[in-house]
Order: structure tokens, then sequence, then C-alpha cells
């Protein structure tokens, strides 16, 4: 059987040149264009060799591009066709009449036989010019060589077979190495492996051949007579291949046929082989013999037979065998070559019919041999006087054609695979042939990948009733589709809908429940495709009329799965009051939206389920969005949806911690009216200070005081520091409550000793209790027995006062003897602080007349200097320039304002020299104290400023041990200084 293998091998050169078959150009049937363009060169394509030969030509050989013809009488030829104008002459040296009778070459091209008519051998190697004789093969007539292709090389044929005209076959080895002393022949050995015989008698080894196949490495030999085939296979032993093939002749073999016998008898016969390029051994024969061609496969598998699928094709009409019997066979790919007397016919082995024919002209003499090169695979053809080289090229081109006539599709495709006008043609055919033996859903498979217009094979299939096929076809269609048709993919889909859903109701009434899950599931599968998810989304509204027109509810709510249509899915549920798998759907996708729009119904009916839910989903729901849905039902609802309400408000709260005003007004509206025992312990735990609250104050003051949660009304007040009001309200309540609240504003005693009256004269005059009143005053330090006296009746006797009356006055007597000698002590300080101004005033410090200024070395007393009682001096400029930088931006600011000052007094001083006019004298002496005075202060406040302490000493050299000592900004002016 042909395999896309095989066409590979021997149509690789192929593929660059035109496929266009048509001689016109026009639209096809399929729509595909038919150009030729030029014209296509012939399968066999003969070229004669420019060569005269000098005398005429007995005998050629070819085998691996070495040619070897015989010239003549005595002349041998040899030429390497890679190099075809460097041809080598040998003389064989025959002084005799012997002629040559055949020559047989090795696969290799080194080894050549000569075989002469004399029952002698003659051997030469293509290494050397040296014809030596085979003197072990002397009287025999050599007819076949059965070479071995597995041990051969260029200097050792390895275990050959000789088949001789007598029937003989021997098995001998020829080495072309020089042997030793006493063994100078190149013949290893000669010996006698089997014999054949026709009709009893003895019939010449017309050819023999040596092949090795199959999984077993069984070797395999053919050997032929005049009517006879026969067959022996063997194993060898591994690595006794040297010894050669006498065992396999020698083995039982009852497995295979001894031989196949033909009546006609012509004298001689041929047999050629096809062996395809990447392969080892052949896969197909053609035997020459007197009834025609046998021609058939060779199966290294099969036990019985090597040969398979064999038949006979006979000689065509115009074949006289009398006259003109075929000369030689040789086979290709798809056809074998008759050699006749004058002309060369080409047999096609698929039908046997005759495809070319060529007649060579009278000229060139009689045709003698033709021969296949095995390894380049030409064929020649030689007469006396000229050689003739066929190329075979493209032989598979029309295979297709013959394959598709015999109905053998799959391997007409094979054969056009990379020609798609010619597929088209096959696929069409075969879609054809399905539907005329009633294989529809075969043949919507094939007219699905043709080109023949969609509406005619829609129709076609339509009119035959066959809706299987019809959606086979086109679901095909659909596949091979663009994504760029869109509008052809609209089409297919919507069509293919219909269809399923008009099947699955004819199953779901005809009541085939198997067929219909199969059907539905093969139609859930189509809808959830992924290649035309899109198709399916953009035109879902279209497929939900179709589902809703049949009333294919399950298959609606599973659409709507696969489109994500969930909105759908969830409406469909709780229109059929399965809600609780309308919440499974919202839990399963978690959309927030969904959640949104049908929590209301849900909440309604399931409420637990769906708090639950919620609780599962947690932030990632907003619970503002879902306040409308539990008000809704909260007011109008069970205690259960009011419970579960509450419960998500404190998970909302207290889980996920949601500082929303709104969710906590809501959760204190519940408590208020649901749930009052966990009001007041939720506003404790909320907080204390207004910035640590969630809920609207204003609204929980409301909220309680409507419900009479006068307790919580307090601690509300006291959180917005209302604290009158809530020792007000806390009085109605219980008085250490009020007294709890007056205590919170500690940083104002007015305010607080306020409170602590109000609760004073609750206590007086609403309780009339002495007592507590008294208690109050130990509560609280602000409060004097004079303080509440005012709120106590007339008619009260001071016995009930007596300890208060004492006790104060015993305070009032401690806090007098406090101030007296507050005011001892003051006096005393007093006196020491003149003293020491005293002793200040007469302390002085001598100055050397070498002392030198500690900040620029030079002598002192040269400027006015300041003296520190540490022992530091300083010249008043060099302390400014010191002191100056350590100063504050404010105290700087002050020093240049004082300095401007001085300046303006002295100028003011000098100008007190210049003679001044008579009626201004009394003006200038009186304003000279003034203006003496002024100068003194100024430089006062200056020395307060620069002279205050040591600067060396004091407090700003302490500040400035983190100061470089160059300043940053002058740092790189100083370094470049020092450069």
């Amino acid at each position: 059987m042909a395999s896309i293998l095989d066409e590979y091998e021997d149509s690789l050169n192929t593929r660059q040149h035109s496929r266009l078959s048509n001689a016109n150009i026009g639209i096809t049937h399929s729509g595909f264009v038919n150009v030729r363009l030029e014209e296509e060169k012939p399968i066999f394509n003969k070229q004669r060799i420019d060569f005269t030969p000098p005398e005429r030509i007995n005998h050629l050989a070819v085998c691996n591009n070495q040619l070897c013809m015989s010239l003549g009488k005595d002349t041998l030829l040899r030429i390497d066709l890679a190099k075809p104008d460097q041809p080598n002459q040998i003389e064989l040296g025959r002084k005799d009449e012997s002629k040559v009778h055949k020559l047989f070459l090795d696969p290799t091209g080194s080894h050549l036989l000569i075989c002469l008519s004399t029952s002698e051998c003659l051997y030469l190697n293509r290494n050397t010019q040296k014809v030596r004789s085979l003197s072990r093969w002397r009287g025999h007539l050599i007819e076949s060589v059965g070479w071995n292709k597995q041990l051969g090389n260029e200097t050792n044929t390895g275990p050959v077979l000789v088949g001789t005209s007598q029937g003989i076959i021997f098995e001998a080895e020829i080495s072309a190495t020089e042997g030793s002393l006493f063994n100078t022949n190149p013949d290893q050995y000669f010996r006698q492996v089997h014999s054949l015989e026709e009709d009893g008698k003895p019939a010449p080894v017309c050819c023999l051949e040596v092949e090795r196949g199959g999984s077993e490495n069984k070797y395999f030999i053919i050997a032929t007579t005049r009517k006879r085939l026969f067959q022996f296979v063997g194993k060898l032993a591994e690595g006794s291949e040297q010894q050669g093939f006498s065992s396999i002749f020698s083995q039982n073999q009852d497995l295979l046929p001894s031989f196949q016998e033909f009546p006609a008898n012509m004298g001689y016969s041929e047999i050629t082989f096809y062996t395809p390029k990447l392969r080892n051994s052949p896969k197909s024969f053609g035997w020459m013999m007197g009834n025609g061609v046998l021609y058939g496969q060779l199966d290294y598998v099969r036990p019985d037979s090597l040969l398979s699928d064999v038949q006979v094709w006979e000689y065509t009409p115009d074949i006289d065998m009398s006259l003109d019997k075929p000369i030689s066979i040789v086979l290709t790919q798809f056809h074998f070559l008759l050699l006749l007397h004058d002309r060369v016919k080409a047999i096609c082995t698929l039908n046997g019919q005759e495809v070319y024919e060529d007649v060579f002209p009278d000229k060139f003499g009689t045709l003698k041999k033709m021969i296949k090169d095995p390894v380049g695979g030409l064929v020649w053809i030689y007469t006396e006087r000229a050689v003739f080289r066929y190329h075979i090229q493209r032989e598979a081109r029309d295979v297709w054609q013959m394959y598709m006539s015999m109905t053998k599709f799959d391997l007409a495709k094979e054969y056009c695979r990379d020609r798609p006008e010619c597929m088209d043609m096959v696929l069409a055919k075969e879609a054809e042939h399905c539907f005329q033996n009633k294989r529809y859903i075969d043949s919507a498979k094939c007219y699905a990948l043709t080109q023949n217009y969609f509406e005619e094979i829609a129709l076609k299939f339509i009119e035959a009733k066959q809706e299987e096929a019809l959606k086979e076809f086109l679901l095909k269609k659909l596949n091979h589709l663009k994504q760029s048709e869109r509008t052809q993919i609209t089409l297919l889909v919507t069509w293919l809908a219909e269809l399923y859903l008009n099947s699955l109701g004819q199953l779901e009434s005809n009541g085939n429940s198997v067929i219909f899950q199969e059907t539905r599931e093969e139609f859930r599968e189509f809808l959830s495709s992924s290649k035309h998810k899109e198709c399916l989304y953009n035109n879902r509204t279209t497929i939900y009329d179709l589902l809703a027109s049949h009333g294919n509810v399950d298959d609606m709510v599973y659409f709507s799965v696969v489109m994500q249509d969930y909105e759908r899915v969830i409406s469909h549920y709780c229109q059929h009051d399965d809600y609780s798998a309308a919440l499974d759907v919202l839990s399963k996708h978690c959309n927030e939206k969904l959640f949104y729009k049908f929590s209301p119904v849900l909440m309604q009916h399931i409420p637990k389920k769906v708090v639950d839910a919620w609780i599962q989903m947690g932030k990632r729901l907003d619970p503002k969005k879902l306040i409308p849905a539990l008000m809704n039902y909260s007011q109008m609802g069970s205690t259960q949806q009011i419970s579960e309400t509450i419960r998500y408000m404190e998970f909302c709260v207290y889980e996920l911690t949601v500082t929303e005003e709104a969710i906590h007004n809501y959760l204190l509206s519940l408590y208020a009216k649901y749930k009052p025992d966990s009001l007041l312990w939720y506003l404790e735990q909320a907080g204390t200070h207004p910035s640590e609250i969630h809920y609207d104050l204003k609204y929980a003051l409301r909220l309680c005081a409507e419900n009479g949660y006068l307790q919580a009304c307090v601690l509300v007040y006291r959180i917005m520091e209302l604290y009158e009001e809530a020792v007000d309200l806390a009085l109605q309540v219980d008085v250490d409550l009020a007294k709890s609240c007056a205590d919170l504003p500690e940083d104002d005693e007015e305010l607080r000793k306020k409170l602590w009256l109000k609760i004073a004269r609750h206590v007086v005059q609403e309780e009339k209790d002495v007592k507590k009143a008294m208690n109050c005053l130990s509560s609280c330090n602000l409060l004097k027995i004079e303080d509440i006296l005012p709120f106590f009746p007339d008619f009260v006797t001071i016995d009930h006062f007596k300890e208060a009356i004492c006790s104060s006055l015993e305070e009032y007597n401690q806090h007098i003897e406090e101030l007296k000698q507050e005011m001892e002590e003051a006096t005393e300080s007093a006196k020491r602080i003149r003293e020491d101004i005293q002793e200040m005033r007469n302390k002085y410090g001598v100055v050397d007349s070498q002392e030198k200024c500690a900040s620029c070395d030079f002598p002192l007393l040269n400027r006015p200097f300041y003296l520190f009682l540490c022992g530091h001096m300083f010249h008043y400029d060099c302390l400014f320039q010191e002191v100056t930088p350590h100063l504050t931006p404010l105290k700087q600011s002050r020093l240049e304002e004082l300095q401007k000052k001085l300046a303006a007094t002295t100028q003011t001083s000098k100008s007190r020299h210049r003679p001044a006019p008579k009626d201004e004298g009394d003006t200038v002496s009186l304003g000279k104290g003034n203006a003496g005075t002024s100068r003194e202060q100024i430089k006062s406040d200056m020395d307060d400023i620069i002279a205050s302490e040591c600067v060396y000493c004091g407090e700003l050299m302490i500040k400035s041990i983190d100061k470089p000592f160059i300043d940053p900004k002058k740092f790189e002016e100083e370094k470049s200084s020092w450069l």
C-alpha cells in the first residue's frame, strides 16, 4: 500500500514546479481557479547521451553512478558519471573467439563481473586496471548474480549467490586484495548451494535477489527461471553472516510455497524491484514472464509468503509474443517500463493501463537492454550505437485521480495533500460516494471540507431528511471558519442551536432517554465551546429566545451559567421559589451587584442562609448597600429576620470594624427597638471621646430619649461634654451616676463646683438627706459648708453641721498659719538679696597692663574691654564677634537695633560741640542730661545681650559643642585657602 512517506521520497524534487493542471482559466464547481501557465514536463523524460561509441555496444551495466559497457570484442569502457569527461578504457586481452555474455555490477559500483560466452568469468575492481580471471567459476555460464547488500564493500563482495544456465545456484565471495603467495585468485570460494528445475529438467537461473528485512532480520532469497519464481526464507545465526547462505537453503521451507509457476514460456524472464529512497529493502516487485507481468508487494512479516497483493498484468494486445517479445522491465513507484525492440511502454501498476509509449527511430538500431540504477534512480537504455537516459519526474502527480476512480479516497488524499484544488475534487467525490451509499454522516464530514456551494449541500441533506448529517455538516463547516467571518459563524451557530433543540424535543417525546441524554451533553458542549464563545455571547438573546420557544428551561439555565449571565439564572430560581438554589449560585460566583439586587427577596424567605452568605463574602460586600433590604424586612418581618439583621450588623461592626456612620446608627436603632440590653454595652465600648465615636451622637441621644433610656442618655451627654445636662439627667436615675459625671471636667474647677452644688441641692432639697449632703462635702474638696448651708431649710438645727463647721474653721486657721509662715520666709529672702546686691557693688578685679584679649591675643588695655568673674577678658569688639553667631535671630535683630540707636546718640553728642545760636542755648542744655541717660541705657541693654555671661565658660559654649568649627557654608572657601 502506498504511503505519504513513499510519495515524499519519489516526489521530493517536484514541489518546486507548478501544479496548475488545466490549459484554460476558469472557476470550477468547487470554487477553485485552475490555471496552467506553462506546459508540464512529462513524467518520463528521455535524453540521449552525447556519446558515440567507437565500436558497437554489446552490454551495459550501471550502478551507483558507475557505468560500464562492453564495446566490440575486447574493449571495456568505464565511466564515472560524476566525471563523465574522464572515461577509462580497458582491454580484456582475449585472443580467442569468446564474447561478452553479460556484465554484472554490484550496488557499490566497485565490483564488475564479466561473463564470457566460453563459460569463463573475469573480475575487475573499480580501483584497478587489471582484469583478473576467476578460475573457480570456469565451466559455468553465469546468468544472474545476487549481491550481498549488507556485507559488500569496495574491496570485498561478501557472500554472493550466482545462478548458471544449468539451474545451479552457487555461493561465492570475491576479494579485490592481493592474496598470499600460494593463492592469488580473487575468488575466495565457489560452492553449490541449490539447483532449480522446470518440468523435471534443469532450468537457467534468470534472476537472483537477496534481501534482508522484517523485525527478525530474516534473509529473503528470490530466484526465477523461465516460468517459475522461487522463494527462500531463513535466519542466519548472529555473527555467522560471513559463512554464507547455505544454511538458508537447507532450512525447512514448509511454510513457504516452493515456487509459483506460469504456463507460458518465452525462453527467459526478468524480475525488477522498487526500493523507496528512504528505505533499505524493496517495497514492490515486477516479474516479466511469458503470461505477462506479475506485480505485487513485498511483505517481510507474513510467514507464508514474501509476496502479497500479487496480480498479473497481461501484455497489451499490440505486443506479439511470437515476433516482439518484451526484452527488459524496470519498476518505478507507480509504473513498470517494458522494453520492446523499437519502443518503451509505461504501464500503470494501479490499473494496468498504458500511460506512455516512446518509439525509437530505426537509425539507432534495435533496443538491446534497459537497466535502472538502484542508487541514482535513472533508467538507461542502449542500442549498439547509442545510449539513452530517462529522468522520472513527479511520477505521483496524477495518481490521486486513479485512486479516486478506484474509490480509494484515503490514498487519493495522500497524493494530493499539497494540491488543494485536487484535494477538493477528491473530497467532493468521496462525499458523493458516501451519500449514494447512504453513509450520510461520512458524506457530511467530507462535504464540509470541500469548497462546494454551501446552499446546495445543505438543501441536499434537507431533501433527504437527514438532520443528523446536516448537523454534522454545519458543525464541521463552523469549525473551519475563520474568526473574522462573523456573519457566517452567527448563521451556523443559530442554525445548529435550532437543530439541536428540534432533535432534543423529538427524542424527549419518543422517550429515548439514553440518546436524549447523549444529545443534550453534545448540545451543552456546543454551547460551552470556547472557540465560538464570542459569537454565542453576542447573540445570546437569540439563543435565549430559541430556548424559550422550545420550553427548554434546563438548557436555558445551563446556557446562562456558561454565558456568566447569573442574573437570569438567579431570577429563574427565584421565580420558581427555589431560593436556596439561587443563593448557591450567588455564593458560588460572588458577584457583589447580584447580591445587592437579590438580597431583599432572599432575605424575606431564607434570612439565616443569606446572612451566612454575607458573612462569608466579608469585606467584598458594602454593608451600606444592603441596608435597604435589611430595613425593609426588619420593620415588617419576623423575629428571625430581625435577629439575623442584628447578627449581620454586629458582624460588620465587631468583625469587619466598619466605621460607616450609617451602619452604627442602624445598629443603634436595632438595639433600641429590639435588644435594649445591648444598647448601653455598645455605647460604653464604642468610646468616650467624640473622635472615637462612629455613630451620630445627636441621633443616638434622640433615639435613647424617645425610648426612655435615661442612663444611655447620660452616657451620650458625657461623651458630648454636656456635663450639666448629664448631671441633671443622672440625678433622675442615681446620685452616684451624677457624682461620676460631676468629676469629669477636671480642668474646670468652677464647673465642677457648680455640678457638685447641683448634686448637693438635689440631695438636700429633693431627698432631704443631710447625711448625704455632708458626704458630698467629703467627696468634693471644692465645696465648703458655707456653700451648701443656703440649701437647708431654716428649721434645721446646727447639730447636723457641728462637725462640718468645726472642720471648716480648723482649715481656715491652718490656712492663716501657712500664710504667716510664707510672709516670714519672703521677708528673710528679701533681706538676703539686699545684702548680696551691696556685696556685688563693692566687688572689683585687677587687670595687669600685660593682659591680652582671650580672643584676638592683642593687649587688652588698648581698647574697651570686658572682665568676667571667671578671669576671661575680651575686647568689646572681639566679644561682640564671638557672641553674635550664637545668638537667636530675635536677639540678633535686637542687637542691630541697639547699635543703630547707639550710633544715633553718638552723632547727637558730637553735634553738641558745634557752636550754636544764642537763642538755642537753653534748649541744648535742657536735653543734655536726657541724651546721656539714653546712651547709658542703650549700652546697658547691649551689655545684657553680649556680656551676660562669659562666652567661653557660659551656656553658649555648651550649646555650641555639636556645631562644626568651620561653618558649612564657608567650608569650601576655607578649604581652598589652605591649598
